[in-house]
């Protein structure tokens, strides 16, 4: 390859972003896919929720999800703007409830928590949430608002993308880096056969959801007996409804995951028992140790990859910061807390 060329191992989104972002720089990219759907993108919700999703002792990767939710407004319009596809972003934001007392007393720590990192979370009661979303259940014991959430259609996001990079993607496994040129590898959970870094698959299942829409309008992160559940509705009627969680590798759907989601789905939404169940989706979270992304050089490479949860809220920022530092050569501070360095 000649100078000013890149190769970008990995075609989700976190991939075809990093390539978009280098050809504007002036980049020549060759995009090696070797997934088609198989990306935890196909499953992904899409929720730009730094304030519905930041966890305990994630401070400095909070940071990072508000940077790149800032990101997303100029990326969304711009994505449109150059290919027709309405990527579906839709700035109604979050609700977070919780169904029983002990439900109310965790969720009140984690907004503590996400009201100390200076994130917009406002506590209401159960009149009050059914003011904002009257599909809620009347057993709810409380809740919070996050009106600053954000949430985008990935599949959509990835259909942009492709249609903008065109023949630069190319249906191809890779099985040792490419020697010789720059090479950014964003293969999910590949990244660990490719380079050695401890990126391991964490299953998860998504159902997908169909009624009358309008019926739910926010997002709604909540607790239910226990049991965690987002609903994420689209503009079509269709309800994404999420996610399990396991150190597995198979791609099986149990009739107790199904039921464990619709369960406290219809607990938090009562509505949606009567919606037809249209999709059972599995996909495998590229995970890290410490659950933040891999972000810099790796010996030879650039790595940008470990995204677990949210690789589509942080897709804008880690495709402008990787694409930068091919392009420039200088990493920026940002990266600091994410190189893959921390576990060499």
């Amino acid at each position: 390859m000649t100078a000013g060329e890149v190769v970008v191992v990995g075609g989700g989104i976190i991939g075809l972003a990093v390539a978009w972002r280098c050809v504007q720089r002036g980049l020549a990219v060759t995009v090696h896919d070797d997934g088609g759907d198989d990306g935890a993108w196909y499953a992904a919700a899409g929720m730009l929720a730094p304030a519905g999703e930041a966890g305990f002792g994630q401070d400095t990767l909070t940071e990072l999800m508000v940077e790149s939710a800032g990101r997303w407004p100029a990326f969304a319009a711009e994505l449109a703007r150059e290919t027709g596809i309405d990527v579906g972003y839709d700035s109604t934001g979050t609700l977070t409830v919780a169904l029983t007392a002990d439900d109310l007393a965790e969720a009140q720590r984690l907004w503590a928590y996400r009201r100390s990192l200076g994130l917009g979370v406002s506590p209401l009661g159960p009149s009050a949430l059914r003011d904002l979303e009257p599909a809620l259940s009347p057993r709810l014991r409380g809740g919070a608002h996050a009106p600053d959430d954000r949430q985008v259609d990935p599949r959509r996001v990835v259909a942009a993308l492709r249609a903008i990079l065109g023949d630069a993607v190319v249906r191809r496994r890779v099985d040792e880096v490419p020697a010789g040129v720059p090479v950014v590898v964003a293969a999910g959970s590949g990244t660990a056969r490719l380079t050695g870094l401890p990126v391991r698959p964490v299953k998860g299942l998504v159902l997908r959801l169909r009624g009358e829409p309008g019926v739910l309008r926010h997002v709604v992160s909540g607790w239910a007996d226990g049991r965690h559940v987002y609903l994420v509705p689209r503009a079509d009627g269709e309800v994404i409804v999420g996610a399990t969680q396991e150190e597995r590798t198979d791609h099986t759907v149990t009739a107790g995951h199904v039921l464990d989601l619709l369960r406290a789905a219809t607990d938090l939404v009562p509505v949606l028992g009567e919606f037809d169940l249209v999709e059972t989706v599995v996909r495998h979270r590229p995970a890290t140790p410490d659950n933040a992304p891999l972000l810099g050089a790796a010996g030879d490479v650039i790595v940008a990859a470990g995204h677990h949860r949210n690789g589509v809220l942080l897709a804008p920022v880690t495709a402008d910061l990787i694409a930068d530092l091919v392009a420039w050569g200088k990493p920026d501070p940002l990266l600091d807390a994410f190189s893959p360095g921390r576990f060499v």
